[in-house]
């Protein structure tokens, strides 16, 4: 005769109906699914919530450790050069910006001496500044690449600016002419009493940065 084992309580195993096994099971799925559906959210938020923060062990990792990040004046963003992809304008200051550039892939321009004649840095980085708040400003600006733009671990091209008096930076639209069109450049409250304004661009056929006198109070 065939024994039916199916609801027999053999002491050492609890006795479990359909019944049970239906609702355990339904239990179980839920948990698994609360559980899978979880980390599958949050990697679907993560990449939107990457972000590279501009402080100072950010400056010096990009730049050296000759760089110290200025708080009192925000770092502003742009297409500076065109290619639709969005730059950063950090403001810092620096004991040396010489000493780095090869070894931080960066290159040292001074657009503000060059405009009056003195355009090469390995000589305007060793003129001495009277003002202390001037000592040593830098502007880093940063060429983005990719979908990191500014961020990316290989940007497309990195500067340092010196000797630029500036107490205040934002990037704004720049109308360069019928043949050049409107560009977005730097412009830059100038310290000092008489309230100057000027602006940096960079041009494109000759990749360099150029300074241009704004005259009066940008106010």
């Amino acid at each position: 005769m065939a024994r039916n084992f199916g609801m027999r309580d053999f002491g050492y195993l609890p006795c479990v109906t359909m019944t049970d096994y239906s609702s355990g099971m339904w239990k179980i799925c839920l948990a698994v699914a609360f559980f899978v559906l979880i980390p599958v959210s949050s990697l679907a938020e993560g990449p939107a919530t990457i972000s590279k923060k501009i402080d100072s062990a950010f400056v010096q990792q990009t730049f050296g450790d000759q760089f110290t990040l200025l708080t009192n004046v925000a770092p502003v963003f742009g297409d500076l050069d065109g290619d639709g992809v969005e730059d950063v304008v950090i403001a810092a200051r620096c004991k040396n910006p010489m000493l780095d550039q090869a070894e931080h892939n960066y290159r040292v321009v001074d657009p503000y001496y060059e405009y009056f004649g003195y355009g090469d840095p390995r000589i305007t980085t060793t003129f001495s500044e009277g003002d202390p708040a001037q000592r040593g400003l830098v502007a880093l600006i940063i060429h983005g690449a990719g979908p990191d733009a500014w961020r990316s671990a290989k940007p497309k091209a990195k500067y340092v600016i010196v000797n630029l008096p500036y107490k205040g930076l934002s990037v704004r639209k720049m109308d360069l002419g019928k043949k050049k069109g409107v560009i977005e450049a730097l412009y830059v409250e100038e310290a000092g009493d008489l309230g100057q304004s000027s602006a940096v661009f960079f041009d494109v056929k000759k990749l360099r940065y150029r300074y241009v006198p704004m005259g009066g109070d940008m106010q």
